[in-house]
């Protein structure tokens, strides 16, 4: 991307305006990708897993509504609204989250290029949890 083509785009953006895109079943994530990070807002549906996964990015977190089951490495956690997390490169990972599922503020560095290349869906309010 040129100056000229990162001075033309705006800053802001409407968190509804962004299109979600399919990561998980029962995952959904909307991004902001800058060029050294990426953030994440994540809907996690009702008794919903993300299966272990590792990537060369570091992760950090917090859970803004719901509740999960966190495992990092050998360690696991229930968390609650307002807990953190972080990740570090290449270390293993899942989430089982609990009946109300979850909504997640994420941020990875580097950014997320291999979500850049998934589709998008129709742009829509999130659906967040109650």
């Amino acid at each position: 991307m040129t100056t000229d083509e990162r001075n033309q785009m705006s800053a802001f953006a409407d968190i509804a305006a962004i299109a979600p895109q399919h990561i998980w079943d029962g995952v959904v994530a909307r991004a902001v990708h800058g060029e050294r990070v990426t953030m994440g807002l994540i809907e996690l549906a009702p008794n919903s897993l993300v299966p272990e996964h590792s990537h060369a990015n570091e992760q950090l977190g917090i859970l803004v509504r719901g509740s999960f089951r966190f495992r990092v490495a050998d360690e696991t956690r229930e968390v609650g609204p307002g807990g953190t997390w972080r990740i570090l490169p290449d270390v293993p990972h899942e989430v089982e989250t609990g009946p109300e599922g979850a909504l997640v503020i994420e941020i990875w560095s580097p950014p997320r290029e291999d979500w850049k290349v998934l589709e998008h869906e129709e742009p829509r309010s999130p659906r967040w949890p109650e």
